[in-house]
Parts: structure tokens; C-alpha cells; sequence
């Protein structure tokens, strides 16, 4: 299991150098950059004094050097100019649109964002995974039935047109206040128990949304799964020797038909942040899929090469977790892989 743990920790630090080269080539892609923009709104208006600043700034960060020089500094592998450091030094770039470090214009986005992410995914699986063996073992009952009508209702309801639902009855309910992730007050108000209380009570809303289409198509897929392990010869087998139908479902098919339940751990994590900017715009979020949709509509390219390399890493993270999980769950994976490293 060692061996196996390592090698997916290997494997993870080439995907994150090509999918960084990758990114960083995308955000290149538009012609010009925020600066170059800048300098012909500049130039149309004729002031030549900020002109010559936003000039000095596109020659100190670079912009006027090779594609693969502005990545080597960007990434922190190349002394940049003015010895600006990259990402592996600590150094997550300028925002040229808030004219501001990259650290500070995220500030508390990136943590929340992790919060929000953990809390659906927890939500999604513990959803999902009781409703998905129910229905499996009780199909065409009526709470199958049911579930099933709820999953289809999840998935066609539009996210954005139930957020906004779901805010309005939370607060005429429970008083909570419109959008965000804490009350007005605590806004700019140092971290407590009280502050945390807030952001506790306000993630409810926005996990049911961004939830909701998750946890509806994973009950299909473990139900479908579930279904296809117990039409199996071996459960067959199980049921005729006598054993208990509660042990055997956790012993066997249960655990075969979880693998691609854990697999999905790899792709929920990314559509979090990617798949919830609408979300988090209606419900006004203070995440940082907002900021990326600015960033790149602005081609605030350090901001949103950040963020894009954020997702990235969550994306690699829940792949390396989700492999983990498989290898711990069905020894078969990671011997598998012993036996073709071994050849």
C-alpha cells in the first residue's frame, strides 16, 4: 500500500507542472492583457502621464518578455523582474484590476470556498449513499418511487431559480439575511465563535443548491450499480449458504458497488468552484468563482492563472483521494498496479 500511496503522490506532481504550462497558455491566449488594454484606453484619452506608469508596469512584471520566460517567472522557477518571485515561492501574483496582491484580493474567498466545497460533498454523500442502498434493495417499492422523483426533480430544477427559493423561505422562516455567507455585521468583523456561527447557519442554503443535482445523479449511479452487483451468481451463492442479508449486502455487493461512488470524489471537488459561479452570483457568494469570471472577462491574467490553478490542485487532491480510498476499498487496484510496475 506504500508503494502504491507513493506512486499516486509521484504521479500527481508532473500533472500539476503540465496542467500549470496548459493554464497558463489558455489565459495567454486572448490577444493583449490587462495592461495592454489599459494602454489603449490610455492612448484614446491622451494621458500621457498614466500611460508612461502603466508602461513601466507592463515592462516590471514582464509582459513584454517570451511565453516561456513569464511562465518560468510566473511559476517561480525563473528570477522575474525586480527579483519578483512565482507561485513555489509563496508569491500568488498582482491583480492588475483591484490593483492589489493576488493574496489579499482573494483573502477569506479561498478558505470559505473550501468550506462550502467540504460541506456539499459531505452533504452529497451522506444523502446519497443511504437513499441510493434503499432504493437498490427496495426496488419499484413506493419510497423508490419517490426517491426517484425527487432525484429527477433535483436534476431539472435550475439551481439558481431554487436558491433563489430557498432564500426567501429562509428568511420569512428563520430570519436569516439575503445572500452571503454571514450576516451583514460580520462582514468585516474579526473571526469568532460568533462569526462562525453566521457563516454555519448561512452555508445551509447554498449546500442544498449547489447539492442538489450531485446528490441526485449519485443515487442513480449507486443504485444502478447496487442493482447490477446483486443480480450477481455470488450473491446468489451468499443468499443459499444462509447469510444474513444486512452482512452480506456490506460484505459484497455493497463494496463493489461503491468504487465508482468513491471515484466521483475526484470530479465533485472542481465543480464546486466551476460548476456554482452562477450560484454564487445569485446568492452572492463570496467565493472565488465570481472573482474568476471577473478576472477572466478583465484578462487579469495572475488573478485568474491563481484561481484556475486552484481548482487544478482541488482536482489532482480529490483524484489522489479518491485512488486512496479505491486502494484501501478493493486490493485489486493496487495490485494491479504492483503487477504492471512490476513487468
Amino acid at each position: 500500500m506504500l508503494r502504491y500511496v507513493i506512486r499516486r503522490l509521484l504521479l500527481a506532481v508532473p500533472t500539476l507542472i503540465a496542467i500549470s504550462l496548459l493554464i497558463f497558455f489558455i489565459i495567454q491566449l486572448p490577444p493583449g492583457d490587462y495592461l495592454s488594454n489599459q494602454i489603449d484606453e490610455l492612448r484614446a484619452q491622451g494621458e500621457e502621464a498614466s500611460l508612461a506608469k502603466v508602461e513601466f508596469l507592463r515592462a516590471q512584471f514582464g509582459f513584454d518578455r517570451p511565453f516561456i520566460e513569464q511562465y518560468a517567472v510566473w511559476v517561480g522557477i525563473w528570477p522575474g523582474p525586480d527579483g519578483l518571485n512565482g507561485l513555489l515561492q509563496g508569491n500568488w501574483g498582482w491583480s492588475f484590476e483591484y490593483d492589489q496582491p493576488v493574496a489579499v484580493v482573494l483573502g477569506d474567498s479561498l478558505g470559505l470556498t473550501l468550506l462550502l466545497n467540504f460541506a456539499t460533498v459531505l452533504f452529497i454523500y451522506l444523502v446519497a449513499f443511504p437513499i441510493g442502498v434503499y432504493s437498490a434493495t427496495r426496488q419499484y417499492s413506493i419510497g423508490d418511487y419517490g426517491f426517484t422523483l425527487l432525484g429527477y426533480l433535483g436534476l431539472a430544477t435550475p439551481n439558481f431559480l431554487l436558491g433563489l427559493i430557498l432564500l426567501y423561505y429562509a428568511n420569512l422562516w428563520f430570519g436569516l439575511s439575503i445572500g452571503g455567507l454571514m450576516a451583514p455585521e460580520y462582514m468585516d468583523a474579526p473571526w469568532s465563535l460568533a462569526k462562525l456561527g453566521s457563516v454555519l447557519s448561512h452555508l445551509a442554503v447554498p449546500v442544498i443548491v449547489i447539492g442538489t443535482a450531485g446528490t441526485a445523479a449519485m443515487i442513480r449511479r449507486l443504485r444502478a450499480n447496487l442493482l447490477d452487483e446483486l443480480r450477481k451468481p455470488y450473491v446468489v451463492t451468499a443468499r443459499a449458504k444462509g447469510l444474513p442479508r444486512g452482512r452480506m449486502l456490506a460484505k459484497y455487493p455493497l463494496r463493489m458497488a461503491l468504487n465508482p461512488f468513491i471515484a466521483d470524489i475526484g470530479d465533485l471537488l472542481p465543480q464546486m468552484v466551476s460548476g456554482s459561479v452562477i450560484v454564487s452570483v445569485v446568492l452572492n457568494l463570496p467565493t472565488v468563482g465570481p472573482v474568476l469570471l471577473g478576472a477572466l472577462r478583465s484578462q487579469d491574467q495572475y488573478l485568474a492563472g491563481f484561481i484556475l490553478m486552484f481548482v487544478a490542485m482541488l482536482t489532482v487532491a480529490g483524484m489522489l483521494i479518491s485512488d486512496l480510498l479505491l486502494g484501501l476499498l478493493d486490493p485489486r487496484i493496487r495490485l494491479q498496479g504492483k503487477a504492471v510496475a512490476g513487468r
